[in-house]
Order: structure tokens, then C-alpha cells, then sequence
């Protein structure tokens, strides 16, 4: 027992209460985050004639908050691994929610330009960080499964932001135009989750990386005693603080994310951020103006787009069936397989019903693709380094889907709808190059596992472990 540490103690362990409420509450956080992703591209329709946005304008306005969180992604995922993940939740929210809802009372659209900037910043830190908390605290055999549930959550924000904005967006409540109420809902809502978040404990992994071992052991000895408690003394022992292994404090300096056995899957994930937002980000934000480019109007438009959504949580719930019996990367490369095929028959459709149904599939299938790499990007590099190394290479995909609409708007304007989906194609297909080229293999394997440095640097290294019975793991392509 005095060699037992704490990541083996929280591989062991069974789903707790404590498991599900740390799953729910960071889904609440995703909830908002993409709720307020998506929001600039359904209410854009509707700027256009309040401030008579123009196509020089739009670009900017969408622009605005991706390039904030490209800022946030990098600083707020460095708060995560220097002074914890718990302090950089709460700033993340915070600063979403503050200036999300002074975007609700922006006079012009220069200051709403610089309130989605400003959100931004604590947009972009939020996903990468959620990634590295839950993988850190979830047992291996279960991780994909409850983060894929996290998600589920967090993607029923999606076709909220498209159903609102169908119902809210045209008219006006209070004297107040519909497109602020949308700002204010995700504002005041991300709040509401600041405060749940107050319950949520700090990574034992993190604690334990920094030395600080007694607030781990005390940490996981909270999560082993509720699991006693739940199954009536059927799981292991609770392992006494003086008999948990001290390890001493990981050093985790930045350079080593560029250098050998972490370079191979810094590129790799670069460049898979770089391309993978044209495909995933460019149908949610430019869905309602593609419409608009096929000749339909703002409310047809934002109700095949907010049908089209339906398709996001439908997707991120599947992920939660098979990301445990697909192999991450090889679920990766489907799924975007499927982006690139569906994108080109939405992009081609002229008829509606086909609209709806290529937009639908379309959003499940990079809802799969979405799932599956969150959960695969927290689990590529130690602690330490862990939300570091996603969120460097995530706020990459921000400055990268700022980058978006000026080259997706004028490929739209000048030469249609079919262009823009042969673009994102072309871009789905280097993603699928990239992973199967440089992408190893994690499904099943414990997080120590993954980051020992001499199996980081074996190419496609590994077959899938069974957690609890250290045996290989059946089940996975």
C-alpha cells in the first residue's frame, strides 16, 4: 500500500456522486461557452439591419471574440497549471459573464466588437481547461464516457442559441431588442454556474504535481470514502495519508512542449487546431449566411439553422457510446470523414428538406469529432503541462477561426455557398492526414501511462489497457 499514488488510487476508483456533480457543473460552464460561441453567427442576420452592419463590419464582429480567445486560451490554461485549475474556472466565467452582458447594452457595434473581444478571453481558457480537469479527476476506464457526458451537456446550448434566436431574435421584449436578450441570457446563466463551481474540488493529480501531497491524499480520501459509502464497503481500501506515496514536485518548464517526447504531439495538435475549426466553427457560424446566400430569408434561415443544431447534443450524446470502444484517433479521422462528406451536400443542397437533413447530420457527426478530441487533447501531456500543452495549441483554432471569416465571407460572397463547403472539405481531409500520421493511441490507458516519457516517444505506442484489471482492453478498433 505505501506505493499506491494518488493517479492509481483515482484510477480505481467506481463513479461517485462526487464523479457525476464535478461532470455536471463543468457541462453547465461548456453549456454557456458554446451557447455564446454561436451566438454571433444567428444574431448576425439580425445586426445587419439594427446597426446596419455591413460585410466590413460583420467580419470584425465575428471576428472579435475568437481573437479574445485565442489571448485567453494561452494565458488562461497557464493560470490552470501554475495555480490550479479551480482558481482558473472561476476567472474564466467571470470574465464571460461580466462582459457578455455589457454586450447586451452595447450602443454600436464598435462596442459590441470590444465586449465579444473582452468575453472572449474567458471564452477561450474554458474548454481546454475543462478537458485537463475532468481528465485529471475521472478514473481511465471512464473518462471518454463522462467527458463525452459533459459535453452532451454542454452542446444543449448549441440549439438553444438557434431556437432563441428564431423566437427572440425578430421582436422585441421590453422595449429591448432581441438580440440583447441573447447576450444577457448567456451572461446571466454562465454566472449562475460561477457560483456552482464553488463546490468543485481541485485537481488531486495538479495537487500532487506541485507537492502539494496532503491536500491530494485529502482530496481523493474525500472521493474513496464516498465510494465506500455508495457501494457499502465493496471498492478498495482508503489508503491513510502516511501511506501515500511523496513524490517530488514536477517541473514543467514551457520549453518542453517543443522538445522530444512531447514535440511529435505539440505539432500534431497545431496543426489539427489550425484546420479543424474551418470545418467545425465555420458551419456554426456561417450556417444562417449561407442560407442567406441560397435566397432565403432572416426567418427560414435561423429556423433550418436552429434544426440543423438539433443535431449537436443528438452527436455528443452517441460519442458517449462508442468513444470508449472506438479508438480515440480512429474515431477522429471518421468523424471528420463524415464532416467532409455532409458539408459538401449541404453546401450543394438547393432543395429544403435536403438542407435540413445534410445540416443535421453534419452537426452530429463533428459532434463525434468534437467529443473525441477534447477527450484526446487532455490526454497527450503530464500534469503539469497538461492544460498548457491543449490550450497552446487550442487558442491556435481561436486566432485561426478569427482568421475565418475573411476567408470564408469572401469565398461566400464572390463565389457561393458550394466553394466555401469545398474549402472546408479540403481542410477536413488534412485533419484526418495529420492524426492518423501523428497521432498515438490512448483509448483505455491511464493518464501515467500515456505521459511516460519513453512510451511518448514510440510512434503509435501501445495497446489499450483495461484500467482496473491491467489487462489489454477488448473492444476497440
Amino acid at each position: 500500500m505505501k506505493d499506491v499514488s494518488v493517479a492509481t488510487r483515482l484510477d480505481r476508483l467506481p463513479i461517485t456522486r462526487m464523479h457525476l456533480m464535478a461532470v455536471l457543473v463543468v457541462g453547465l460552464g461548456i453549456f454557456f461557452d458554446l451557447y455564446e460561441v454561436f451566438l454571433a453567427g444567428t444574431v448576425s442576420t439580425a445586426l445587419k439591419d439594427d446597426f446596419q452592419v455591413g460585410a466590413d463590419q460583420l467580419k470584425p464582429l465575428l471576428a472579435s471574440a475568437f481573437v479574445g480567445a485565442f489571448i485567453g486560451a494561452v494565458v488562461m490554461s497557464r493560470i490552470a497549471d501554475r495555480l490550479g485549475r479551480r482558481r482558473a474556472f472561476y476567472l474564466t466565467l467571470a470574465v464571460y459573464s461580466v462582459f457578455s452582458v455589457l454586450a447586451a447594452f452595447s450602443p454600436n457595434v464598435e462596442m459590441l466588437i470590444v465586449c465579444r473581444f473582452l468575453a472572449g478571453l474567458g471564452i477561450g481558457g474554458e474548454l481546454p481547461l475543462c478537458d485537463a480537469y475532468l481528465s485529471d479527476l475521472l478514473p481511465a476506464r471512464h473518462r471518454g464516457r463522462l467527458i463525452g457526458w459533459a459535453y452532451t451537456v454542454g452542446f444543449c446550448g448549441v440549439p438553444l442559441a438557434g431556437f432563441l434566436a428564431l423566437g427572440i431574435v425578430p421582436h422585441t421584449y421590453l422595449g429591448v431588442d432581441g438580440w440583447r436578450w441573447m447576450f444577457l441570457i448567456g451572461g446571466l446563466g454562465a454566472a449562475l454556474c460561477w457560483v456552482l463551481r464553488r463546490g468543485l474540488p481541485e485537481s488531486p493529480r495538479w495537487l500532487e504535481a506541485v507537492g502539494r501531497h496532503e491536500e491530494a491524499d485529502r482530496v481523493v480520501r474525500i472521493f474513496e470514502e464516498s465510494a465506500h459509502r455508495n457501494t457499502a464497503g465493496a471498492t478498495s481500501p482508503v489508503v491513510p495519508a502516511a501511506e501515500a506515496t511523496a513524490t517530488a514536485p514536477e517541473k514543467a518548464p514551457l520549453r518542453q512542449l517543443v522538445q522530444p517526447p512531447w514535440r511529435s504531439r505539440s505539432v500534431m495538435l497545431v496543426i489539427f487546431q489550425i484546420l479543424q475549426v474551418f470545418g467545425y466553427y465555420g458551419f456554426g457560424t456561417l450556417a444562417p449566411l449561407v442560407l442567406a446566400g441560397k435566397g432565403y430569408d432572416i426567418v427560414h434561415s435561423l429556423t433550418f439553422s436552429a434544426l440543423s443544431f438539433v443535431g449537436y447534443p443528438i452527436g455528443s450524446l452517441l460519442s458517449v457510446f462508442v468513444i470508449e470502444r472506438i479508438e480515440r484517433k480512429t474515431l477522429i479521422m471518421l468523424s471528420a470523414f463524415g464532416m467532409l462528406a455532409f458539408g459538401l451536400g449541404f453546401g450543394y443542397a438547393h432543395n429544403t428538406a435536403m438542407i435540413v437533413v445534410f445540416g443535421f447530420c453534419y452537426t452530429l457527426v463533428s459532434n463525434l469529432f468534437s467529443n473525441a478530441y477534447h477527450v484526446y487533447q487532455g490526454e497527450l501531456f503530464p500534469t503539469r503541462l497538461r492544460a498548457t500543452g491543449a490550450g497552446g495549441a487550442y487558442s491556435l483554432s481561436r486566432l485561426a477561426s478569427a482568421v475565418m471569416p475573411y476567408v470564408l465571407l469572401p469565398l461566400l460572397l464572390n463565389h457561393g455557398p458550394d466553394a466555401v463547403f469545398v474549402f472546408i472539405a479540403c481542410a477536413m481531409a488534412a485533419v484526418i492526414v495529420t492524426i492518423g500520421l501523428l497521432g498515438p493511441r490512448t483509448t483505455g490507458r491511464s493518464l501515467e501511462e500515456l505521459t511516460a516519457p519513453g512510451l511518448a516517444t514510440a510512434p503509435g505506442a501501445g495497446v489499450p489497457v483495461d484500467a482496473a484489471a491491467g489487462e489489454p482492453k477488448g473492444g476497440t478498433w
